[in-house]
Parts: C-alpha cells; structure tokens; sequence
C-alpha cells in the first residue's frame, strides 16, 4: 500500500517520496484515513513506529486544500506536546513534511523568552506546536486567535498528566472552538488519558496497533544487577568493553546527569548531560551534537525521553530505572526506531526492586538479568514477583581473565581503565552489546 492509496495527494507524495517514505506504517495505514475523513482519532503505537506523522501529514493535506489563511494571531492546528525537546522535533517534521507549501509551522515553549513568540504569532501561523504552559501564557495575554483552529492534537497526553499539566489542558479546551478535530496519540495511555478522550472527544476512532504500554519488538532489553555506587563504574568499562560508539543514558536527577557527564568529560569521551536546569539554548546545542555525531554520550533525565529522534541509535541505557514505569517504555523506544534493531541496558542496584517489577509488570514479561564478571552485586537485587526473573552468568565458553590480586570487585580485563588507558584489549566472545 502507497501513501497515495490512503488519500495522501500532491504535493505531499512527492514529499514523501523524496524523503524516502516508501511504505506506510501500521499506524499510518490506520490513521490517516481516519484522519482525513475528519474523525476524531484515539491511536496508541510504540514510540518510533511514525505517529508523528500519522497526524501531521493527513492535517497539512486538509490546510493544502483550504484557500483561508492564519489571520493576525490565527492558528488552523494546534499541537500540544509535553516538552520543548518534542516541540521542536515535531515542529521540524512539520517543516520538512511541508516544503513544498506555504503552510507555515512554529513552536511555542517555556524555558525562552515570551517577546520573540509573540511578536511572530502576531502575524497568525498555520499550525503551532506549543507546550501546555506556554500556551495558556500566550492566551493570557490574548496573543491567539483560536476562531479559525480547525484541529487539535495532543501528543503523548499520559505525559503531559503525569507532568501536571492538567488544569492548564482545561484551561486551553475552554479556549478552543467547540467545532473541531481532536487527536490523541501516544506510546501508552493511562486510564487518566482515556477520562480525558471520554470529555474531550466525540465518537474517536480507536487505533492500538501494539498492545497497551508495550515495547517495539526490534529492542533487545535486560538488566545488569549491579550496587548503586558501581554503576559510573559498570558503565565506563562496558562503554570501551562493548565497544559501544553511542549511547543515550537515562538518569532520575539533575544531579547524577551532571556528574556521570562531568566523569566522562575526564575519561576524554564526549558527554553532555541534558534536563530541565539547562538552558533551552544549551539543550538544544547538546541534542543537535548528539545527532550530529560530535557527542558520543547524551546523559538526560526523563526530560529527553519523548523528544529524541536519533536514526540508528544502537544503544539506552537506563542509569536508573524511572519512577514511572510507563516512562521506562518511552525511554527504550529512543532505540529500534523504524523497525531498526536496538538494545536497552538497565543497571539496576538492590533498592530499586520495586521499579523493575514495576516495569516487568507493565511490559508483562520478565527480563533476564545478567551479571557483568567483576561487578557482581554485594546486595544482590532480590527476585521480583513476576515468573522467571533468572539470573544468567557468563557461558563457560566465555573466557574471563581472572582478577589481580588485590583488586577485589574488579575486572580481569579492566587494566589501568580508570586511568584512562586504552592499553587493554576487549574481552572476547562476548557478543552482547556488539
């Protein structure tokens, strides 16, 4: 099945086509019908599997064939997202998918100062990607015109809940015209996302084209036991151990991102950490050296989860397991976009027990554990209450060097590595993470 057998016309296949969108995906096959027949859509998909264009491309097409345009401070969609790193991102998909127009996107967000957004909506956008926040700024101060809004989507909406975003989502359905299109997408939709469809849509379509809070299949997860205090430790050997070229590293605080960034700086391998302290200018000038290539580890809290877009990046390692297990399925989703292979590694210390059964019981399977030679647990993590939460050790075909002496808890191939050297050989046959 073409894009063209959806309904898509010109000049948005010729788009496609020469950004390579050959075939449509599940979720695109599903929604953008549903779209363009100008029904409210409710659609769950794993992260990475082309939502963002599931609900942009059917939406341009519609403002394609409309002769009004955006007066001043008019808006024909609006999408809202949780964070200003999916802003952006969506915003850039807007643009690309809509090269060939003269449909015009922008993005809204906090963090930057108001002035500039609101001398450029004065003059009216035809779709705006905004934060809920910065959204209900610009309504304040009475900065949109909302008469002409013929769409709304909300992206990834259990996220914008669990950041607390819902009174200012009341607030903004207040403001729109009863008269529109309301869309829903999201990797998972907690029971507070459905109360909110329930109120806010009519008559939705209902997309799920993975099961409930599920992870693409193409992702190779499992969990390294290892003590909180060895986790820098575990990292930086598996880092060079693994040959690893890059990574995307989740962590609970602000603070730990600083640090794990600041000791890899020392070990001279290009990091940068990214959260909600850093300047939005600042964050922006990591994400784009991560994708460029420049930055090899991008440490970030949950802040990064659903706004990362990095074609074939191989590997997320979750630092720390979330406190939400929901968000551990947006995490790994970072990786195994588009039908790509990917691994998530979680370092997972005895405390954190509860977070991994949590997620084992989201995901509705167990994940192995295997332990890393030479950082064995000395608290080890106890079984979680799920079935099959094995333990596996190295093969007997896997040859480990056997320790120094006097170097307890550390590995036989690790020679001289928190120094800095790279005199040591990688360990062979181990194919994990290769």
């Amino acid at each position: 099945m073409s894009f063209a057998q959806l309904g898509l016309r010109e000049p948005l296949t010729t788009t496609l086509a020469a950004l390579a969108y050959q075939t449509p995906t599940p979720i695109q096959r599903q929604a953008i019908p549903a779209i363009l027949a100008g029904r409210d859509v409710m659609a769950a998909a794993q992260t990475g599997t082309g939502k963002t264009a599931a609900f942009l491309l059917p939406l341009l097409q519609g403002l394609i064939g409309e002769d009004a345009v955006p007066g001043a401070g008019g808006v024909r969609v609006l999408i809202l997202v949780p964070t200003r790193e999916l802003a952006e991102q969506v915003m850039e998909s807007c643009c690309r998918y809509a090269a060939t127009t003269t449909i015009e996107c922008y993005a809204a967000y906090g963090g930057v100062k108001l002035g500039p957004q609101l001398t450029r909506l004065q003059a009216g956008v035809d779709v705006l990607v905004a934060t809920p926040g910065r959204l209900v700024d610009l309504l304040t101060r009475r900065a949109l015109k909302l008469h002409q809004l013929r769409a709304v989507v909300l992206d990834e909406a259990d996220r914008m809940l669990d950041l607390g975003f819902a009174e200012d989502l009341t607030i903004i359905f207040q403001s729109l015209p009863r008269q529109r299109q309301t869309l829903l997408f999201s990797a998972t939709f907690a029971d507070a996302v459905r109360g909110l469809a329930r109120s806010r849509l009519r008559d939705p379509v209902n997309i799920e084209v993975s099961p409930r809070n599920s992870a693409a299949t193409t992702v190779k997860q499992w969990v390294v036991p290892v003590d909180k205090k060895r986790k820098g430790d575990l990292f930086l050997f598996m880092w060079r151990d693994r040959n690893w070229q890059q990574v995307l590293v989740f962590v609970k605080t602000k603070k730990t991102a600083d640090e794990l960034a600041a000791r890899l700086q020392s070990k001279q391998i290009a990091a940068e950490a990214i959260h909600g302290d850093r300047p939005q200018a600042s964050r922006l000038a990591a994400l784009g050296a991560f994708r460029d290539g420049s930055v090899k580890v991008l440490v970030a809290t949950d802040v990064a989860a659903r706004g990362l877009d990095i074609d074939g990046l191989p590997q997320v390692v979750n630092f720390d397991l979330p406190l939400q297990a929901e968000d551990y399925v947006h995490r790994i989703g970072r990786t195994g976009r588009a039908g790509a292979a990917g691994e998530a590694i979680s370092f997972v210390c005895a405390d954190e027990a509860p977070l991994l059964a949590a997620v084992e019981n989201l995901l509705k399977k167990p994940l192995s554990r295997d332990e890393e030679p030479g950082f064995e647990p000395s608290h080890r993590v106890p079984p979680t209450a799920g079935p099959g939460a094995v333990t596996r050790r190295p093969s007997p075909s896997v040859k480990v060097a056997a320790k120094p002496a006097g170097r307890r808890g550390v590995p036989g191939n690790w020679v001289d590595f928190d120094s800095g050297s790279r005199s040591r050989r990688p360990s062979a046959g181990r194919s994990r993470g290769k």
